[in-house]
């Protein structure tokens, strides 16, 4: 079933009254558009909750990358001893 929630203005900014059933745990939210869309997801307590809910990368993503070797470097070599 398709609602609607009504827009107002708070202050200088447009905002939206969520009805009850739509109404986010905590204080903020990601948002994104996406075409004339706009999509709020609750945002992560913390990096393993964000990992966990919304996957960034594809399980794919960098496999095909060239792995460099480690390089050899000579740290402090400026500094008089």
């Amino acid at each position: 079933m398709r609602q609607t929630a009504k827009l107002f203005m708070n202050g200088r900014s447009q905002a939206v009254r969520l009805p009850a059933e739509f109404r986010f745990d905590g204080k903020e939210v990601y948002i994104e558009r996406q075409g004339e869309a706009v999509i709020l997801r609750p945002k992560a307590k913390d990096w393993g909750e964000f990992f966990a809910r919304d996957p960034v990368m594809p399980s794919d993503f960098m496999l095909d990358r060239k792995d460099e070797p480690p390089q050899d470097r000579e740290f402090f070599h400026d500094l008089d001893a």
